[in-house]
């Protein structure tokens, strides 16, 4: 799509997700050449003041991420494997998720190191905020360590981090991880409504079923709205001489239980519809429940927002009422 940027080649892998898609319109208003690939179509805003190029491709294929990064001064990696539930959840042993979570960074490194532009790109990729979750003392008691990882997404995620530190110290790119929260939609888009636990549970409200969690709800998790986290990359590209070389937790700061976020998610539709709040009862794990559902993931430290300046704008109130009204719209519109 034409646009007026001449300035750095900017590429995002995974333009076409969730975050993909709010970091893609954040670049979108800056005077830079933007490539957007990912596996499905991607959503780019109306009138962008960058030049815009759009691919479709499946990283895994030979070849395909160096094609994808070639000549760029900035990649920004968020592709993460996403299981047949719509799930980040991976097995043990998951050759495929390892492939996509971990093997896809090794390619754009080893892309780099081939292609050997004349200046080092930046290269900044999605992490988590679980990847430096505690482990509950339940769990310490049975003989698993506080500091061990207990998923393999996350074993995935630290491997990749590392490989993008080693890259850094080797001279190769500028590279940085990004730790995230959870992420939520706040419904600026059609294509998200769908996407994460906040869209899926503001949905099962707005069709008047109950919202249905495990463990009590006691799980403490530090929610982001997206558009935030889109701001937290470009802060993070706007300041990278000093956030190069390293891991930052980005978040809000605040903790919110599983078991809060849903009480007020049903609050919040019932306010949209007029309705009485749908209930909000525990139940039986699912059967892919892991470990880390019983995890605090909130942000610890507040280094990036001192290094950057960066800070979240949307309060998770506010956020809920965005999505909440979005998904009331979508949802009277199909049953009118």
């Amino acid at each position: 799509m034409p646009g007026q940027g001449t300035g750095q080649l900017i590429t995002v892998l995974g333009a076409s997700g969730l975050l993909g898609t709010a970091i893609s319109r954040e670049l979108a208003s800056r005077p830079v050449r933007l490539r957007l690939v990912g596996r499905r179509p991607v959503a780019v805003p109306p009138r962008p003041a960058a030049s815009i190029e759009e691919r479709r491709a499946d990283l895994i294929e030979p070849g395909s991420v160096a094609e994808a990064i070639a000549g760029s001064d900035v990649v920004i990696h968020l592709v993460a494997h996403i299981s047949g539930s719509g799930t980040w959840r991976v097995s043990d042993g998951d050759t495929l998720a390892e492939r996509v979570n971990l093997g896809l960074v090794h390619d754009v490194i080893d892309a780099i190191r081939i292609q050997r532009p004349a200046r080092r790109p930046a290269l900044l990729f999605a992490g988590s905020l679980s990847q430096s979750a505690r482990v509950p003392a339940a769990l310490a008691a049975s003989g698993t360590q506080p500091h061990e990882l207990l998923t393999a997404y996350d074993r995935h995620k630290l491997a990749a981090e590392q490989a993008i530190a080693d890259a850094t110290a080797e001279g190769l790119v500028r590279g940085s991880t990004l730790r995230l929260p959870t992420l939520y939609s706040l419904g600026t888009d059609p294509v998200d409504l769908d996407r994460g636990v906040v869209a899926t549970m503001t949905r099962r409200a707005v069709e008047g079923e109950p919202l249905t969690m495990w463990h009590g709800g006691t799980a403490k998790r530090d929610l982001l709205g997206i558009d935030d986290a889109a701001r937290a990359f470009t802060a993070a590209l706007d300041a990278l001489d000093a956030v190069a070389g390293r891991a930052w937790e980005i978040g809000t700061g605040e903790q919110t239980s599983v078991a809060e976020l849903f009480a007020a998610i049903a609050r919040t539709v019932s306010r949209q519809t007029g309705r009485l709040p749908v209930p909000v009862v525990d139940s039986t794990p699912a059967q892919h429940a892991m470990p880390t559902d019983q995890l605090d993931f909130v942000l610890r430290s507040p280094e990036f927002r001192n290094v950057t300046g960066w800070a979240p704008r949307v309060p998770l109130h506010e956020g809920l009422e965005r999505i909440a009204a979005a998904v009331a719209r979508q949802h009277r519109a199909v049953t009118a």
